[in-house]
């Protein structure tokens, strides 16, 4: 690999669920928590400096670095000599996010494609806002929600679908306010097919600002998702933390940014949550297509994606930290030391001329440049 000598710690993530004896659902935070703090204290244990790698991303959230595990992975990353490095997510042509600016009358429009089982709707905006919110249903039904219900949650139904309502509040760390739509079928297997349109009216309007998300990966199908998608923001959960190495993916062939990559902030006057106007997300990329990695056979498999250009990047840091920190060259190179160095030595790639920006960052890996005059 990138850094063969170095000494692996490997963690698993347990699953939330157990069915019929087979287990089911997604790795659950809490769950990243244990992990990550079992790695920072064996670390310490041994007192060796730690690169932490997650290739683990999911959409729910704001993506405003305010949720338990973004601020968790904040702050572990000032822990002992540690740099943690996340994978941006493959949502970048997945047409699951959108974003806007409320005006008299804001329509978005969601394809649905056939045999979607459920789907969840994420609304996220400033809490001083205040819409009104009407969903359309593809066979033209109609309903207003209600934003004003006591205990935040009702239940409403549009032809053959039943809508699970729930009115979020801001949190003790988190500004935003979250309406979250759950759809079920009312009837039959599956929720109604075609085109749903959720329009937003403004009756305060403090920033205007609305953000839309769709589950990540094959939480839905790929005729499902939002016409005139947003593509900017659409890193998935945690490599929105702040204190991160965020990654994303460009084709190594082709020497350009690989259009599934999870794309960061473009939005500098973006206003809710924590994420500061202008934060540079991704950090940089690193070859994420057609990769060739071990399989269970013990032979090798081309893959694709930024969990396996998230390994090359942790290999890469393993490399500076063992030349700062073991070989004595800069005892203090970790952290977001080990970032700067990254950015400072990011090669440009082939159709990008601005750096950083929201595809690339400062562009792509390159370890002996981020070395150089250091």
């Amino acid at each position: 690999g990138a850094a063969p000598e170095a000494e692996l710690i490997v963690v698993k993530l347990g699953l939330p669920g157990n069915s019929g004896g087979v287990e089911e659902g997604f790795p659950r935070t809490t769950e990243i928590l244990r992990g990550v703090t079992y790695a920072l204290r064996k670390a310490g244990q041994l007192n060796m400096p730690l690169v932490i790698n997650l290739s683990f991303g999911n959409s729910y959230g704001s993506h405003d670095g305010s949720s338990l595990l973004e601020r968790f992975l904040d702050n572990a990353s000032e822990i002992g000599k540690t740099v943690i490095c996340v994978g941006s997510g493959n949502e970048g042509a997945a047409r699951g996010h959108f974003a806007g600016n409320i005006t008299r009358d804001s329509r978005v429009e969601l394809a649905v494609g056939n045999y979607e089982k459920s789907l969840n709707i994420q609304l996220w905006k400033n809490y001083s806002d205040v819409f009104r919110i009407r969903l359309q249903a593809p066979g033209g039904e109609e309903a207003e929600l209600s934003t004003n219900i006591q205990g935040g949650k009702y239940t409403l139904e549009l032809e053959q679908t039943r809508i699970l309502v729930y009115l979020g509040e801001p949190l003790p760390y988190a500004v935003a306010q979250e309406i979250y739509l759950d759809m079920i079928p009312a009837e039959g297997s599956y929720i109604n097919a075609g085109i749903w349109t959720i329009r937003l009216e403004p009756v305060v309007t403090v920033t205007g600002q609305y953000y839309l998300y769709l589950p990540a990966g094959s939480g839905i199908g790929e005729s499902t998702g939002f016409y005139r998608a947003t593509p900017q923001v659409t890193l998935t959960i945690p490599s929105t933390a702040a204190k991160v190495i965020t990654v994303g993916a460009y084709d190594q062939v082709y020497d350009t940014y690989a259009d599934f990559s999870g794309r960061g902030y473009a939005d500098s006057t973006r206003t809710i949550g924590v994420a500061a106007a202008g934060l540079t997300k991704p950090d940089l990329v690193a070859p994420g297509v057609n990769i060739q990695a071990p399989d269970v056979y013990g032979s090798f498999t081309p893959v694709t994606g930024t969990s396996f250009a998230t390994p090359i990047v942790s290999g890469a840091a393993a490399l500076l930290m063992e030349w700062g920190i073991v070989r004595g060259n800069d005892p203090f190179l970790y952290g977001e030391k080990v970032k700067a160095y990254f950015r400072k030595g990011a090669r440009p790639l082939r159709g990008e001329t601005e750096y950083p920006n929201d595809r690339v960052g400062y562009g792509k890996l390159c370890v002996a440049e981020s070395l150089l005059e250091n």
